[in-house]
């Protein structure tokens, strides 16, 4: 028996994957209708819009499976039972890169949460798997593509 992978979020993330899967059951009915509108003008060897709407049909399709599998092996984090003590999933850490003098600050989240940009850390990445597990004050190296970082945990909160 295959295990499935574990997606790790928050409820806000759950919700926003449902909220994903909503909208893209309700583009099956267009789909479909954009098929059956092509298959209605003839020769389908030869048709690109037919070739085109099966196409889409086979991408949102695929969108559709990955979305359930991913909320059915979701496992939300009950952000109750989570404390400050040290780096974990939700925690927002605030660090100092001592390789390029500069504070920074990432809140650990699952994958399918991770937006670098908003400071979305997802927790398999290089820097947020070596700062789990750490308190507030340590330093730690993260070994990244380009060398190793060195981070000092500044602070620790949720």
């Amino acid at each position: 028996m295959i295990m499935a992978e574990m997606h790790y979020m928050s409820q806000e993330g759950l919700e926003k994957l449902k909220k994903d899967l909503a909208d893209a059951l309700a583009q099956r009915p267009v789909i479909s209708a954009a098929i059956a509108e092509a298959r209605e003008k003839g020769d389908l060897s030869e048709n690109a819009e037919y070739e085109s709407a099966r196409e889409a049909q086979g991408l949102l399709e695929l969108k559709i499976a990955k979305l359930q599998d991913t909320i059915a092996n979701a496992k939300v984090i009950d952000e109750s039972q989570l404390n400050t003590d040290k780096v974990g999933m939700l925690t927002t850490v605030k660090v100092k890169n001592l390789s390029a003098d500069a504070d920074m600050t990432f809140t650990i989240v699952g994958e399918k949460e991770a937006d670098f940009s908003q400071g979305r850390l997802a927790a398999t990445t290089p820097i947020a798997r070596a700062l789990m597990g750490h308190a507030k004050g340590e330093t730690v190296e993260a070994k990244v593509p380009s060398g190793i970082l060195k981070f000092k945990i500044l602070d620790i909160s949720l």
